[in-house]
């Protein structure tokens, strides 16, 4: 029980920090704010992974503004989780993959 416990708190870790680290490379190498053409692309692209982490700046960033209620953070932090477990687990699948393959 405590190590599925482990893994399943290992898995939300590691996709919301992947997530970050796709937000901020792409911040990093995309600065205009236009999506055009192959930018438009790219930043559909990197949502897919990068999506976490945005989704919860823009719930605390709108809650501290109290443009949101606690219910609607507490939603998107939930789906934040959830989001950040399933690509998580989908980290730790293709790292186990590796290391067998």
């Amino acid at each position: 029980m405590v190590h599925d416990t482990i893994v399943l708190l290992f898995a939300i870790t590691a996709g919301f920090t992947a997530s970050g680290i796709v937000a901020n490379v792409y911040r990093l190498f995309v600065r205009d704010g236009g999506e055009k053409g192959f930018v438009y692309v790219v930043y559909y692209l990197s949502m897919i992974f990068a999506g976490p982490s945005v989704l919860f700046e823009n719930a605390a960033k709108a809650l501290r503004e109290k443009n949101c209620s606690r219910l609607a953070f507490w939603l998107a932090a939930a789906v934040t989780g959830y989001w950040s477990l399933a690509l998580g687990l989908l980290l730790i699948e293709l790292g186990l993959s590796l290391q067998h393959g």
